[in-house]
């Protein structure tokens, strides 16, 4: 496991030790797991946007139509 060296303002520091005790952890363990949640959200949306590309690319419908910003808001 690699370690990580991070600059925080002493108070965010504190407040995240008094957190992390309430909790019964550490504040390693809560900045590790707010990183896994990260990378995990961050991938959860790229895939959704590679399937929402795949749909498009299957999809039939096409449009030589050129839409002016009027007919785009209109109301």
């Amino acid at each position: 496991m690699a370690n990580l060296t991070l600059s925080l303002e002493d108070s965010l520091l504190q407040q995240a030790r008094e957190a992390a005790l309430r909790d019964h952890t550490s504040v390693n363990a809560l900045v590790r797991e707010y990183l896994n949640r990260y990378v995990d959200a961050k991938r959860r949306r790229f895939e959704a946007l590679d399937a929402l590309d795949a749909l498009a690319a299957r999809s039939n419908s096409s449009s030589d139509k050129s839409w002016s910003r009027e007919e785009l808001h209109e109301r």
